[in-house]
């Protein structure tokens, strides 16, 4: 069996902004483009999807009129060679909802569910690749075995574009937990 059998030929070849730009939501669904390379996405399990969906609502309720918080949401971190990321949520400028790509620039927090086969991805390629873009906040969220998830924030340090450390929440997901961030993130 050949490569060919299992990917189609153009995830074999680096694609450019304007290659991606013209394909359909359909094949960009599942898909991270890295240094120009497609990157598949494995499948969330539904406790991945429903954490993510969950923490999405409560914080697009808690932001405001200001900023909209989405899942399933590309982020253009890089035309050349493109990088494209589509963090689990992603809180964004309200006035930015119809541009195309969703820029750096526009982006408030990203964060990123932490599953099996992701963890190095989501805890340090990400991580970094989010600060070289100057996005202010990353928040990474890990499942315990107990099946609490631990919520850990970092903050931007723009001298550095580097993350650091800020606090960490224990817990079910709900409006008291790290939503209490969101008063300092309308003020930004």
């Amino acid at each position: 069996m050949t490569a060919e059998m299992v990917a189609p030929a153009w995830m074999h070849t680096q694609i450019s902004a304007e290659q991606y730009d013209s394909w359909s939501e359909e094949q960009c669904a599942d898909i991270e483009v890295v240094d120009g390379m497609v990157v598949v996405s494995p499948s969330a399990s539904k406790r991945h999807n429903r954490l993510a969906r969950t923490l999405a609502n409560a914080l697009d309720a808690a932001a405001g009129s200001d900023w909209n918080a989405d899942t399933d949401f590309d982020v253009r971190l890089q035309d050349v060679p493109l990088t494209n990321r589509r963090p689990d949520i992603i809180v964004y400028r309200a006035e930015t909802l119809d541009l195309a790509p969703t820029r750096p620039e526009h982006v408030l927090l990203v964060v990123e569910v932490v599953s099996p086969g992701s963890e190095t991805t989501d805890r340090v390629v990400k991580v970094d690749q989010y600060a070289k873009a100057g996005i202010p906040f990353y928040w990474r969220i890990e499942q315990a075995a107990t099946g609490v998830p631990i919520t850990y924030t970092y903050i931007l340090d723009p001298a550095t574009k580097t993350y650091r450390d800020s606090e960490m929440f224990t817990g079910v997901i709900n409006a008291s937990a790290p939503f209490s961030v969101i008063a300092d993130l309308r003020a930004i």
